[in-house]
Parts: structure tokens; sequence; C-alpha cells
């Protein structure tokens, strides 16, 4: 057997490209490892700082955590708020190339592994967990830093993770799955940094894959890996010049309306200071949502002092207009990735949080009559899932009070 397929094994080693040669200039690679989203919950590792580390570090190309074929659709994973809200506009306006470099199973493979699509959210989704909004309940979240994935501690979870197979084969497929995705993610990277011999080509991609790219790169001698720390860090005019009004209210958004807010791991904090150069001294409609809800979440006003403000919004035509953010995908549906109700405009949203207020005043019926308000103004689909995520706006044992 071994006999007959060693001319198999030849063949294929036959075919692969040589080394390059040691005197051609070498590609400068580097791979940024990020926490997918926790831009949104740590100051340290917020969105002004990447665009900002961007700018400080001009690659020539950034690869891009989702496979080619997607992306060509502009079509990319929902959790990812570093490239849809961060990279892609950074790209955009600075003219650089974007290279795709993710692999995943074909939905065939997903179901037989998985016995779903991964792409795929449940109609009503989970509150959290494997298929549920996206939350940072740890603490640890908040102390995050741009520069985490370069801390060997970081890593070495994942690592041994990576290394041991589990104790049942018939459970081993996440593990195996990661290897080969991470090592076809490296080729890709391998055939991008061909192309830019000589210059800096940056990877932003999950920090857990990172580890993994870099071993298997660093034997290529036509690649020169460069630590994303040995870069230098923006400093905090820089972060801030950076900063832009999506980015804010992508910071509110996920921590004021999403899911996040019922975990209490929130920054208070960072988020009064962004909630304040959002709102600056005219606050828009979007804004007075944010400053009531932020009150409301840190204790500030009174149940019914916020009940009265989300009712002027709602009762104000004007009020009827987008977020500057939302992360929405599927525009059909009513959430988002972190938010039971993200794909909704300032006006309705108002009558969603002043429901969530009467609630917790114990007006149940005058709730329901405000959400049912709000059903009779939306797509079947839409009115479906409000009723389906009502629930969650139900007051709980634990509320997400700041210290």
């Amino acid at each position: 057997m071994l006999r007959r397929a060693f001319p198999w094994f030849a063949l294929l080693f036959a075919v692969i490209p040589p080394l390059a040669n040691a005197q051609e200039a070498r590609t400068r690679v580097t791979i940024l490892g990020v926490e997918h989203a926790a831009q949104l919950v740590a100051e340290k590792d917020q969105p002004g700082m990447l665009a900002a580390w961007l700018d400080l570090v001009k690659p020539a190309a950034v690869c891009i955590e989702r496979p080619p074929e997607q992306a060509s659709r502009q079509d990319y994973y929902e959790f990812t708020y570093e490239i849809q809200g961060i990279v892609l506009p950074w790209a955009a306006k600075n003219a650089t190339e974007l290279c795709p470099i993710d692999w995943m199973p074909p939905v065939d493979d997903q179901l037989l592994g998985f016995g779903v699509d991964l792409d795929m959210p449940l109609e009503v989704r989970k509150t959290q967990g494997f298929r549920g909004f996206l939350t940072f309940p740890d603490r640890k979240i908040l102390d995050w830093d741009f520069f985490s994935a370069d801390d060997p501690a970081t890593l070495a979870p994942l690592q041994k993770w990576a290394n041991e197979p589990a104790p049942r084969a018939d459970r081993d497929l996440p593990r195996r799955l990661y290897l080969y995705r991470t090592f076809m993610q490296a080729q890709r990277v391998r055939a991008i940094a061909r192309k830019r011999k000589g210059e800096t080509v940056l990877v932003v991609v999950g920090y857990f894959h990172k580890p993994d790219i870099e071993a298997i790169l660093k034997h290529d001698p036509a690649i020169e890996l460069v630590p994303a720390a040995s870069l230098g860090r923006p400093d905090d005019a820089a972060v801030r010049a950076a900063t832009t009004a999506e980015h804010r209210g992508a910071i509110l958004a996920f921590n004021l309306l999403g899911m996040q807010a019922t975990t209490g791991v929130v920054d208070w904090g960072w988020v009064e200071r962004v909630l304040a150069d959002f709102a600056g001294e005219a606050p828009s409609h979007e804004a007075r949502l944010f400053q009531t809800r932020y009150r409301v979440l840190t204790g500030k006003i009174s149940l019914g002092e916020a009940a009265r403000s989300y009712t002027t919004i709602a009762e104000d035509a004007a009020s009827a207009e987008p977020f500057g953010w939302t992360g929405v995908k599927d525009k059909s549906r009513i959430d988002s990735f972190f938010d039971p109700f993200g794909n909704l405009d300032v006006r309705q949203r108002a009558r969603v949080e002043l429901a969530r207020t009467l609630l917790a005043e114990g007006k149940d019926v005058r709730a329901q009559q405000v959400l049912d308000t709000l059903a009779a103004t939306l797509s079947p689909r839409k009115a479906l899932q409000l009723h389906g995520y009502a629930p969650l706006l139900k007051p709980v044992a634990t509320a997400a009070k700041a210290p």
C-alpha cells in the first residue's frame, strides 16, 4: 500500500512551487491577532486604535478572515466587527488591496459534521452561547489590549487545545477542522506574499489562528515575520483623530442596546466619555436615546423619567431615522449578531425601550400595547421575531448597573 501511494506523494511535492531564492527581497508579513469584536468593549483595543495603527503601518495589502468566494459578494461573518467596521473603510479610503484568506468547509460538510449551516442564524437566536447573541461575560475582556495576541500567555491555552486530540475521536472535529482551516489560511497568505515581494502584508485574523499560521510560514525564506507590536503603538492623539462617529456609535450600541448590557461587563467610564463625544453640543435623536439608556443602566434617572424621555423620542416623527451603525447582515430580520432589536430605526427602538421601561415599572398591559403598535408597522417576519424576543425585555434579578 505504501509503495502504491508513494508516486502520488512524489507528484504532490513535484508541483509545489520551489522556495524563493534567498537573495530576493522578502515580503514582510505581520499577523495581528484579534479577539473578534472586542474593539467594542475594551478601551485599549478600541476601533480608533486599529484605524490609527493601520495609518502607522501602511500595509500594501491586508488579509482578512473570510473565504474569497463570500468576500467577493461582500458577505462577511457577522461577528468580525474589526473587518466591516474598521479594515474595510480604511482600505477603501487608502486604496489598499484586500485579500480574503479564510477557508470553511462546504455547507454539505458542515451539515454532516455539525448538523447546521454555520453561517445561518436561528430564526429566533439563543440568548447566549453557540448560535446565540455575541456577548463578553468575562470581565477580563475589559483589559484586552491591542497587542494581547503577541503575549505567549494569551496563546498558551489555545495551543494546548490544538495539540491534544479530544478523548473521543468522534468529538474531535472542531480541533481537526481548526488545524486544516488554519493551514489553508497560511497557504493563502503565502500566495499573497509571493505577489508582494519587498512589501508589507498585514494579516488581521482571530488570535487563535495566529500561532499556527506563524509556525507554518516561518520556514519560508521569502517571508519575514514581523511581530505586530514591533511596529509601534499609536498615541492617544492619533487614536482620537482616527476615531469616527460610526466607531463611537458602534461602541454605544453594543454596550447600551445590545445583550452586553445584561452581563454588566461594561467599562462605564469609557462609555460615558464616548457618549459625550458622540452627543456633542446638539444631541441627535440617536444620541438622546443612547443618553437615556445609559442613565437608566447607571441608575442616574428614574424609570418614570426614562419612560418620558423614550415617549418624547418615539412621538417625534423626525426620529424615524436609521442608526449610524447597526452590524445588521440580513436586513429582512429584526436583529443583529449582538442585539435582538438591532434592525430598527431610532423611533422604533425608542418604543422598544419604552416597553422595557414599562415592564420594569410593572405596567405589563401598557408595555404590550406599545409592542403591538410597533409590530403592526413591521413586516410579518420582523413582527414574529419582535414577539419572539419580547421576553428579553422583562426585568431580571441581576440588573446591569454600574458600580
